[in-house]
């Protein structure tokens, strides 16, 4: 009998257990790592992540940088390339391997954004898009304003609360479009075609609320910025907060620090309209009564000059009734004109009379129609002699003619014409066609060609 003794040995991990307590471990201890080194061993397989290793003169760490993140990498990394990334600490459990997950890279040293701002900074500035004789004025009291933004952004709620504040009574229209990612910069440009196209608006808002430098990176792009300087209405860039330049603040006619800045500077204030109106009624009413003043002056001095207008009446009416005798003998001259005028055309009209014509149209008429019942006459006779030779003939061939003069037609069960007794055996049913009706037989006996007849 064996004695089983307890195991004292302490609890081993499973590798699966010891990879996840480290990954944990590293995840807890790195929130997030900046490092940098020389790019090496790049594959990019066809789900699209990143897999490479960093590496100084010393060591190298494997890192992933999936499709998410790298997709916003505007130029592919290659081999050898000194890159700067961010990302977590963490460890890859199937294999036990230490990792990066990077969530950005950018070149080492200046940054590829960076880098990329002030070259189409310096690219445009040599063009003259920032040239201070290119922009436009903005309008002080502006009719209609235009807004290039994300409907669910903050900026387009504090542009309206500033609007509603300051001049509610300026329509506000949304050319809404993406601010961020790689489909905003052709978003953008597409709205400001649809504002200019619309025509409504005299002042144009392009903008968004702040961001990190990739976040308003589309403000930035070149097509955003050479369709902001083409734009042919005024517009404002309002992008981010007061810290944040971008290529549109030097393209754009006017920059504001923040969408709200930019609707406070464009819009006029109502109070300060309200008080303008009140000082401009109070001038008004002045000059109002210095003018009645001035007329009821010159009235006084006008009527003093005035002479009585009942001699003046009284030549007037005479010159009337002259002119009206003379128009009554002209009508009365053309009207008598007219009457003997019409007269002449009528005795015109009575000799060279159509009756005689109808007349002798109407004899033709008659004669034509005696003649074409003759010729219907004939025809149909014609035709009714053809008919009845053609029935005549149809008669003489037809089958029924020769069934009345007693014969049949026999019929196989089939309702074929049978010619031949040889095609018929007994017991098979016949019909017979007859003059009058038809009858069906059984065949009880048959005699073939050259016998006397066929019993049935």
């Amino acid at each position: 009998m064996s004695t089983r003794f307890p195991d004292t040995r302490p609890r081993a991990l499973s590798v699966s257990e010891l990879n996840h307590q480290a990954r944990h471990l590293l995840e807890s201890s790195f929130m997030q790592v900046w490092v940098e080194g020389e790019l090496s061993s790049f594959s990019r397989p066809s789900s699209g992540h990143w897999y490479f290793s960093l590496k100084d003169q010393k060591s190298q760490v494997r890192c992933a940088m999936f499709r998410g993140a790298n997709q916003r990498i505007r130029t592919l990394p290659k081999e050898g390339d000194q890159v700067r990334i961010r990302g977590k600490v963490t460890l890859y459990e199937n294999r036990g391997d230490f990792q990066i997950v990077a969530e950005h890279m950018e070149p080492a040293g200046l940054g590829a954004l960076q880098q990329a701002f002030e070259a189409l900074k310096a690219k445009l500035q040599s063009e003259g898009l920032f040239d201070a004789a290119s922009k436009k004025t903005i309008p002080p009291t502006p009719r209609h304003i235009g807004v290039v933004t994300s409907p669910t952004g903050a900026a387009i709620h504090d542009i309206l609360t500033v609007l509603r504040r300051r001049c509610p009574a300026i329509p506000v229209t949304l050319y809404p479009t993406a601010v961020q990612g790689q489909a905003a910069a052709a978003d953008i440009v597409q709205a400001i075609a649809n504002a200019q196209s619309h025509g409504v608006a005299d002042v144009l808002i392009i903008g968004r609320g702040g961001g990190s430098l990739e976040d308003l990176w589309c403000f930035n792009e070149e097509a955003v910025a050479r369709a902001i300087a083409q734009c042919t209405i005024a517009t404002v860039s309002a992008v981010g907060h007061e810290v944040d330049v971008t290529i549109a603040d030097f393209v754009a006619d006017l920059r504001a620090p923040t969408p709200s800045a930019a609707a406070e500077k464009i819009s006029p204030d109502q109070l300060a309209w309200a008080r303008q109106l009140e000082d401009q009624k109070s001038r008004l009413g002045h000059a109002s009564l210095r003018l009645l003043q001035r007329l009821q002056t010159q009235l006084n001095h006008l009527s003093s000059r005035l002479k009585d207008p009942r001699r003046d009446l009284q030549d007037k009416a005479q010159r009337m009734d002259e002119l009206e005798m003379r128009l009554r003998q002209v009508i009365t001259r053309r009207l008598q004109q007219g009457h003997q005028r019409a007269d002449h055309l009528q005795q015109r009209m009575s000799a060279q009379s159509p009756a005689r014509l109808l007349t002798a149209q109407d004899a033709r008429i008659d004669n034509l129609r005696q003649r074409l019942a003759l010729a219907t006459r004939h025809r149909l006779k014609q035709t009714s002699d053809r008919l009845q030779s053609t029935v005549q003939t149809l008669n003489a061939v037809s089958p029924l003619a020769t069934l009345g003069r007693g014969y049949a037609i026999i019929k196989n069960d089939q309702d074929q014409i049978v010619r031949d007794a040889g095609d018929l055996a007994e017991g098979d049913l016949i019909r017979a066609q007859l003059a009058h009706g038809q009858v069906t037989a059984r065949v009880c006996d048959r005699i073939e060609k050259g016998q006397q007849d066929l019993k049935l």
